[in-house]
């Protein structure tokens, strides 16, 4: 068969006999939530400071057209966790919380080839403990209770280690809130200082016998933004913070609205500053947090750490003020573009310290992980493994990607898009409004080019482009080769999602009748 990313077994292995030790890799996998693609050191951001994240980017590739292909938690995380694109894992939007079967996911593959799994921090599974292949998980579900008698591992640590009579959420801010302020937790009760701790415990108690995987997952630079004093200091003061991105398009766009969780709403400078220090400062400890756990692997265990595979990204962005708008969900850059960096075991025989311009996905990171391992990749992963690429940045490779979101807090602003991260083309398909973005030229899409008649061209490109898309699928917004506009309303779930809800139940119900048989 095929491998992902249209390798021919033959060709595969002959890569791996080049290029990789026979030893099995470690595999380190650290996502933040709702960590903008710009706010890099190595991405070249005027203001945010990640020493050791650009420390890992050195030391492998930066590649700086990752997307997030439906931009929120749950669906990001489906990419994640099974390498399918959207349509196959189901998600179309933030929505479904049923139990579900998927063919394979990326813990489950790795543990059946003998790998220690973990996840650590935020998982947004639901049901909530559901481990989908992990040996373990640790939580940190921030507000979410799907089940009234679930108790997040953080919040039971905060509870039997806070030293006075106050709460997690003192501080008023909310789970998707604008507003801004320096944390009241002593720097060690954070849940990002908590994430990183629990990763270091793992290293310290994992079996050693094996090589592991751990998922290392930050709920953090996601709302509320409450760092540490400290780290609100060191932006509090900075003048240079940048400001928000406007368009054109969006002048006359987003009123300002009397509430503290508004995805849409036009805020003060004051304001937005504010949010921009608290997310910039919630970035730089998360990436301080991110040199404590390394730091403390490689003392540990220095051979270990230099057989490690580390990717780093986020599941999607934040709009911080752009154009109005707050939160993710929108294709702009600042809510589907995410960071993206990997660094490469010591032996690896790979160039290093580069910057690879291929558009990828959240879905890649499955098939280069069990790449890396060496593992089969299963017929169900529609990612590619990213290290023929990262080799040869002239590989074949896919031209571009496609993402969606059925609503964006409300039902007209629905969309799809389709990207190379040079041009970007926009489709309401409630309402079939449209448009497109000279990425090269305008990064902050301020400039919509969806009526200029010099642009038609381009228009008619990727207008077919992500018709033919829906059309193949099966999706009713694609038909003869044109979009096909949603005014009662687009699907929020494929029917695949149908399909792996049956499974689970089936499998669930079968084990329910073989302990009655018991």
């Amino acid at each position: 068969m095929q491998l992902a990313g249209g390798i021919a077994p033959q060709f595969k292995l002959i890569h791996r006999f080049i290029f990789m030790p026979y030893s099995s890799p470690n595999l380190l996998l650290i996502t933040t939530d709702q960590q903008r693609g710009d706010c890099l050191g190595c991405a070249n951001h005027p203001v945010v400071e990640t020493p050791y994240i650009d420390e890992l980017a050195s030391n492998g590739s930066y590649m700086p057209f990752a997307y997030s292909s439906v931009p929120s938690c749950t669906p990001a995380r489906a990419a994640i966790i099974t390498g399918m694109d959207q349509w196959n894992h189901g998600r179309l939007t933030m929505t479904g919380n049923d139990a579900l079967e998927y063919p394979a996911t990326l813990p489950g593959e790795l543990a059946k080839a003998g790998y220690h799994t973990q996840l650590v921090g935020k998982a947004h599974h639901a049901p909530q403990r559901r481990l989908y292949g992990f040996h373990h998980m640790v939580l940190d579900e921030s507000g979410r209770r799907s089940d009234p008698n679930f108790i997040s591992d953080y919040h039971r640590f905060f509870e039997q280690n806070k030293d006075g009579q106050y709460g997690y959420r003192d501080h008023s801010i909310d789970w998707n809130s604008w507003m801004a302020r320096p944390s009241h937790l002593p720097e060690h009760l954070h849940p990002t200082h908590w994430t990183a701790s629990e990763g270091i415990r793992f290293l310290e108690n994992r079996d050693p016998s094996s090589p592991f995987f751990l998922w290392l997952s930050f709920a953090r630079p996601h709302s509320p933004y409450d760092p540490p004093q400290s780290y609100w200091d060191m932006y509090a003061d900075r003048q240079d913070i940048p400001k928000p991105f406007v368009g054109d398009w969006a002048e006359s766009y987003g009123e300002p609205k009397a509430d503290v969780n508004a995805p849409r709403s036009r805020r003060s400078d004051c304001e937005i500053r504010r949010a921009r220090v608290g997310y910039y400062g919630n970035i730089t400890f998360i990436d301080h947090q991110i040199g404590r756990l390394l730091y403390e692997f490689r003392q540990r265990d220095p051979d270990e750490f230099a057989n490690t595979l580390i990717v780093f990204t986020s599941d999607h962005g934040d709009m911080m003020g752009d154009h109005h708008h707050w939160r993710k969900t929108y294709a702009y850059e600042g809510s589907a573009r995410i960071p993206f960096i990997m660094s490469f075991p010591r032996d690896w025989n790979f160039d290093r310290d580069r910057q690879i311009e291929a558009p990828i996905e959240l879905r890649d990171i499955m098939p280069t992980m069990l790449d890396a391992a060496g593992i089969d990749i299963p017929e169900s992963v529609d990612g590619r493994s990213l290290l023929p690429i990262v080799q040869d940045p002239l590989v074949d490779w896919r031209k571009f990607v496609q993402g969606e979101h059925t609503t964006c807090y409300d039902h007209i602003h629905g969309m799809q898009y389709v990207t190379d991260g040079r041009e970007k083309y926009i489709w309401f398909h409630h309402t079939g409004d449209e448009q497109f973005f000279d990425l090269s030229k305008d990064p902050g899409e301020c400039f919509d080019l969806s009526k200029d008649p010099f642009k038609s061209d381009r228009l008619s490109f990727w207008r077919g482009r992500l018709a033919a898309i829906n059309e193949k699928r099966g999706d009713p917004r694609g038909s003869g080769g044109r979009l096909i506009k949603q005014p009662e309303g687009a699907m929020s779930l494929s029917p695949n999602y149908i399909k792996w809800k049956d499974l689970a139940f089936e499998k669930e119900n079968n084990r329910l009748q073989e302990d009655a048989v018991l």
